[in-house]
């Protein structure tokens, strides 16, 4: 009895798909060019080295049994990974990355990230990059770990401006600055009261604070007073949470939270500190040959556009309203 492995080739699955299609070994038999006999020859290898039936011979047209449709469904799935396969080769041949991983700041609008995603592959329908695109979350200085530590090949929203230093070997460009506010709950206790806010009364209450998700690097800490207690947690998103919900209290990028500021569920104050102003940019490895591949000069030539980065600093108010 032949092996399963050698008579499940590309050939056989192919010819249970047309069986299947046609719905007779006749029918199949003229579309694949054999005579009727050679077919069912085939299909009697196939069962044989499988050790089931295939097909219900009680019926005239060619009905699959339980195994048979499971093979046909697995077989088809197979058939994809396959062309998936040699496609991607083709195009890594013409300079498409198979992969390209872009580690995003958690403070960069969801929406346009995914939006540029969408857009990455929309290209050529059909015909497609067939780069497989993979996102990371990070938090401060965790996205430039995650491109100095080679986990991503993009990193959008990393800190820049003088006193940041640019890691050997990377491009740096600038997306813009976004603001910070120091913002409360109305019914917390810094919600009224003189200002600005001095450092002892701050040191009364409990802060808020993102995690950075730099595993190697310093981690940042951003407006923490020595001393005070800290609730800590996993993205900006949840910060704003914690905030609306009075369990503490913090400095929040104006964007994300406008709308809740303009709806009355935060309270803007002003403290000793100066307003806090981050800068961010992307960067990139520096290709040793120079030449970058075609997945990442398409990323890049989208972050080039004023209106990209506008969008990224601005538009989170579409992601608050999609949930």
């Amino acid at each position: 009895m032949p092996a399963s492995r050698n008579v499940l080739t590309p050939e056989a699955l192919m010819m249970m798909d047309v069986i299947a299609r046609t719905g007779s070994f006749a029918a199949a038999a003229r579309e694949l060019g054999k005579v009727p006999s050679a077919l069912t020859y085939n299909v009697r290898q196939l069962e044989d080295a499988l050790d089931v039936l295939l097909f219900d011979r009680r019926s005239r047209q060619a009905r699959l049994t339980a195994a048979g449709e499971e093979l046909l469904n697995e077989g088809r799935r197979l058939l994809e990974q396959i062309d998936a396969v040699a496609n991607r080769v083709k195009r890594v041949a013409t300079g498409w990355e198979t992969q390209l991983t872009v580690a995003v700041d958690g403070v960069m609008s969801p929406v346009t990230v995914f939006e540029l995603c969408e857009a990455f592959f929309a290209l050529n329908p059909g015909d497609g990059p067939g780069t497989r695109l993979r996102l990371r979350h990070e938090v401060l200085a965790g996205t430039w770990e995650a491109l100095t530590r080679g986990q991503a090949d993009l990193a959008i929203g990393v800190g820049t401006g003088p006193d940041v230093a640019t890691p050997a070997g990377m491009e740096v460009q600038p997306i813009g600055e976004m603001r910070f506010v120091f913002a409360v709950a109305p019914h917390h206790p810094l919600a009224s009261g003189t200002e600005p806010i001095g450092e002892t009364e701050l040191l009364r209450h409990r802060a808020v604070a993102v995690a950075d998700s730099a595993q190697r690097l310093t981690p940042l800490t951003v407006n923490l007073l020595p001393g005070q207690d800290v609730f800590t947690v996993a993205s900006t998103q949840a910060k704003i949470e914690a905030q609306l919900r009075c369990l503490g209290c913090g400095y929040l990028p104006e964007p994300l939270a406008r709308d809740h500021i303009e709806a009355g569920r935060l309270v803007v104050r002003q403290t000793f500190r100066r307003p806090f102003v981050a800068r961010l940019g992307y960067a990139w490895r520096t290709p040793p040959n120079g030449t970058l591949g075609l997945a990442l000069r398409w990323w890049l030539e989208q972050l080039a556009r004023p209106a990209t980065r506008r969008a990224l600093i601005e538009r989170h108010g579409a992601a608050t309203a999609r949930g």
